[in-house]
């Protein structure tokens, strides 16, 4: 990693109500909703523990209005019988558990995945100097690991809170060992905050 891109930013993703509580949340996850009620509560405790060692947190949204959406989104949604999720303004939009500070920055997704699609997130992190995404949110096999990977093709260093995420599609284990064999990320979980608010040493410099 170059001088310059050694900080280290916690990136919570799409940790919004329509996936995480409600009845909306409860008909689409597969799994016991108590685990996405426990992904929530430690990736605000992971919040709290990079606010207390001075490492940035940014927040990532999902807006899935129709007028939004491309045609192949629409299709899909058509096809399955799916109904849009966080739409603007609505309570299922809104932030679940997590509340931004001032001053933290938020990105939001416009019917997409990826952050790095959303305005202003890739320049973001060059501005600051960010070269570490720590990942917090959901889920881990659409949203957390379409960013992920983009940033890894970018040459960003990437950690997994194991215990601040949750899969949607395939096992929570699959998908991690998936992210770390593929992207080089680093599986950890929110209480070693020695782990992962900050790189290894021998990352840090080339």
């Amino acid at each position: 990693m170059s001088a310059g891109t050694d900080r280290t930013a916690l990136v919570v993703v799409d940790l919004q109500n329509d996936f995480c509580a409600g009845p909306v949340a409860a008909a689409r996850y597969p799994g016991d909703p108590e685990r996405l009620a426990t992904v929530a509560a430690n990736s605000a405790r992971a919040v709290e523990t990079a606010r207390a060692h001075g490492t940035e947190v940014l927040f990532v949204r999902f807006l899935g209005d129709p007028e939004h959406q491309g045609a192949a989104w629409r299709h899909r949604d058509a096809a399955l019988g799916k109904r849009p999720k966080c739409l603007d303004g609505s309570w299922g939009a809104e932030f679940h558990s997590v509340v931004p500070a001032p001053g933290e920055a938020v990105f939001t997704k416009y019917a997409c995945f990826d952050a790095f699609l959303g305005e202003g997130f890739g320049p973001y992190l060059t501005r600051r100097g960010i070269g570490h995404l720590v990942f917090a949110g959901v889920f881990a096999d659409v949203c957390v690991d379409s960013t992920a990977r983009t940033a890894f093709q970018k040459g960003l260093h990437v950690t997994v809170l194991r215990d601040c995420t949750a899969a949607l599609h395939y096992p929570d284990e699959e998908v991690l060992r998936f992210m770390g064999r593929v992207y080089g990320a680093r599986v950890t979980t929110h209480d070693r905050p020695a782990v992962w608010t900050r790189l290894p040493e021998h990352l840090e410099r080339p």
